[in-house]
This record gives C-alpha cells, structure tokens and sequence, in this order.
C-alpha cells in the first residue's frame, strides 16, 4: 500500500482508503454483521489501509460504532474522517433514498462532533466533513468558525467537504472551488473514468490553495468493477435499482471501450483505481468494497501498473467524445 499526504497537514492516508458506507448501511450489500468485522479487520491488518471514512448518517450511527468495536485497538493507527451536517434526530418519513433535514448552525455542529466522538470512541477527530453542504454552508464565517472552535479545541485536527449525493455540475463545481477557497483542507467527489465532470475547476483550485482531493464512487457504482451485465438485476434495497432506465445498459456499452486497460496484471477495477490516483490532487480513492477478494484487488492496485501516457490520452479522447454515445442519466 502507498500513502499520500493530504496537503496541508500531516495526515498521511493510504491511497486507497475503506469507506464505511458498505459495511454499515442496507443500502449496498454487505449486511452480514461478521463479514462487515471481517473486511474492516482485513483492510487494516492485511492490506495496510489506514484511511477510515464514515458519517454519523451511515446506519444511523453505525458507521461509528462499527468502527469502535472492531478497529477501536488501532487508533493510533488511524486516520478517521466523518461526516456532520444531517440531523440525525429526523426520522420523518423519507420514501427511497431521500435526504435527512439538514443543521449546519454552530449549535448543531458542536452537538454532532460530541455525538460522534463518543460512537467513534475517541478524543478526536482527523478530518471532519460537512456531508453534502450547499454553498451557503461552505461560504458561511460561522461554520467556518465552529470548526475552527473544534480545531482549537483539539476535537478534530482538520475539515473538508463532502459534496453529494448525486453529481450536480451547476453547483458543485463552485462549492468545490469554494471549498479551497475559504480554507477547508480536502473536498471529496464522485470522480472516475465515466464521470469526470468535477474534475478540472475544483482540482485547479486544490492546486492554488493547497489542499486535498478524496474520490468516491471510483467505479461509477459498480460499471467499473468487472461483474456488471446488461442483464443484471439490482434487489430493492440497492441504490442502483432507483437510477433511470438506461444508466446500466448505456454504462456498460462505456465500459466495453475501456478494454484496452486490462491486462493479466490489471483489472478493469484496479485501472479505474489508477485513472483517479493518477493525479497527484487525489489524496485517497474511496471505492465500495463488499466481499474479501474485491478487497484484495483494490487494495492490490499499488502493485498494478500505472496508466500511461497513451492509455491516459486515449480516456481523454473517448471522454470528450462520450464514447461516442448518448450519455446516459448519472
């Protein structure tokens, strides 16, 4: 495994970094209590992963608590970021995949960051993320100024965004920028092969003023990973089975024209992995991670060959033409 430090500070993260998201909520796959143990164990103590991203949302809380009990021995040995920013006391009603209320106020900041040091059972925190804040809340002094309180205090180390949940150009290229801007340290994107529309303002403006760039959603929600078809039919509960009419057949096509990246020591996932840690921005690539042998081939890219120049030039061609299709809905 290889580590990158997040401009700035002195977080050194490995670059492939376990996202919390799989192991602690209903919405992607992995719901066997052992085997969630099981992947945050092997992440840690086999493959060298150090970075730990979760939300206070994930599983209302679990996404903490999970990260206590299993890895609670190796603190010191971690980079924890989570997320604030949702008031976890709504449980209105919220048909599919809805949003929570959202409370940015300093009050609900402060309340959100004690909350989560004691699931997470710590004493501080590495990186704290606002959880899909608009620009009002990334451009506002008092935000700003509960997390410097926080700073301060010692509750956590350094702050960032996390913009979502879905890619919106219109006005996430600008939080992005906004983000480096009014000196939060990292941003984290949907960034990867299909999806690029974030990239060049906001790493730009990571560039300016230094700070950090982590990637989710590296496989386009699974296009990239190698085992989707056109016939594949996502359960209910998975995420996917709320996208529009078209977005896997359409991706899938996408994918085909990426080929050429494969190899017997790359797969199409570790080189997607590669395309987003190809730039020197990106701090840490978050994929989605839900049995033992995606983890070993994930955490395996390290040893992947790099892209190279001709392989990174043809993306760019594809990617400007669309791969010469009609773009499906993301």
């Amino acid at each position: 495994m290889r580590y990158r430090t997040v401009p700035g500070t002195a977080l050194s993260v490995s670059e492939v970094g376990f996202g919390v998201w799989t192991v602690s909520t209903n919405w992607w796959g992995v719901t066997d209590s052992e085997l969630r143990r099981s992947l945050l164990h092997a992440a840690v103590d086999e493959h060298g992963i150090n970075f730990i991203n979760t939300a206070d949302t994930y599983g209302d809380g679990l996404g903490e608590t999970i990260v206590r009990d299993v890895l609670g021995d190796r603190r010191d040995d971690l980079v924890i970021a989570t997320k604030f920013g949702y008031d976890l006391a709504d449980d209105s009603g919220r048909p599919g995949h809805r949003e929570r209320r959202q409370d940015f106020s300093p009050e609900g900041i402060r309340r959100s960051c004690e909350a989560s040091l004691q699931r997470l059972g710590t004493d501080r925190i590495d990186l704290y993320e606002a959880h899909n804040p608009r620009m009002d809340t990334i451009d506002h002094d008092e935000v700003v100024g509960a997390l410097r309180d926080l700073q301060a205090a010692g509750k956590i180390r350094h702050f960032g965004t996390a913009l979502g949940p879905r890619i919106e150009p219109s006005r996430q290229i600008d939080e992005g920028v906004a983000t480096f801007e009014r000196g939060w340290q990292s941003c984290q994107i949907i960034y990867n092969l299909l999806e690029q529309a974030l990239h060049e303002r906001i790493f730009d403006a990571a560039h300016e003023h230094g700070g950090g760039i982590l990637v989710r959603v590296p496989h386009s929600s699974g296009l990239l990973e190698g085992n989707l078809t056109p016939d594949t039919v996502f359960p209910s509960w998975d995420h996917r089975s709320h996208r529009p009419e078209g977005w896997l057949t359409e991706g899938l096509k996408k994918v085909d024209q990426l080929a050429f990246l494969t190899s017997d020591r790359r797969t199409i996932a570790q080189a997607a992995l590669k395309f987003v840690l190809h730039d020197e921005h990106v701090c840490s690539a978050l994929p989605n991670v839900y049995d033992m042998a995606q983890l070993a081939e994930f955490a395996g890219v390290s040893d992947a060959p790099d892209l190279s120049p001709e392989e990174l030039a043809k993306i760019g061609e594809l990617y400007r033409c669309d791969f010469g299709l009609t773009t499906a809905s993301t």
